[in-house]
């Protein structure tokens, strides 16, 4: 069984970066559960959110990896319970009329949105904890999953520390 892991990887906002990650991973054979990437606080600086399950060893081996490409800036693991997580899901759902209350009363306990009604179906917007999103797909799944969509973890440390300490990363390389 591999650990879920997931690390806070900063790099330059350049064409390419992603490319070079993702093709990181799949030349050595790791697999990716989430990838997330948006901007950050600094224009010059993206942020990768990675998802990833592996053992200790295999995880110092993604590090080290991840630390030679020229565009990482700096690379964090961010520890469970030490960690904001959030996701986004859409999710359509089967819903007729005798059971439309009841999956609307569903995304009500999760305190998911309704963005889209049909004559035969309900999307509902969720956003939470993975865990979160876990039980709320595995409780409407009896009434059909039509589509379903996940933006993959973003997260960030709990308290006042920071990947960046409040300060401006040079566009040189911080390990």
């Amino acid at each position: 069984m591999h650990d879920r892991h997931v690390l806070s990887v900063l790099v330059e906002n350049k064409p390419g970066v992603l490319s070079r990650v993702s093709g990181m991973f799949a030349r050595r054979g790791y697999n990716i559960h989430s990838l997330a990437v948006g901007p950050t606080e600094t224009d010059a600086i993206s942020r990768l959110t990675v998802v990833v399950g592996a053992e200790a060893v295999q995880l110092e081996q993604i590090t080290k990896q991840l630390n030679k490409l020229v565009n990482v800036l700096k690379i964090q693991e961010l520890e469970q319970g030490d960690t904001v997580e959030r996701e986004l899901l859409l999710l359509k759902v089967g819903a007729d009329s005798a059971t439309r209350s009841q999956v609307i009363e569903l995304a009500d306990v999760f305190r998911a949105k309704i963005v889209d009604v049909d004559h035969d179906s309900i999307t509902i917007e969720a956003a939470g904890s993975p865990d979160k999103l876990e039980a709320m797909v595995e409780l409407v799944s009896p009434y059909g999953i039509r589509e379903m969509v996940r933006s993959g973890t973003i997260a960030l440390g709990r308290g006042a520390r920071s990947i960046t300490d409040g300060s401006k990363l040079r566009m040189q390389r911080v390990v």
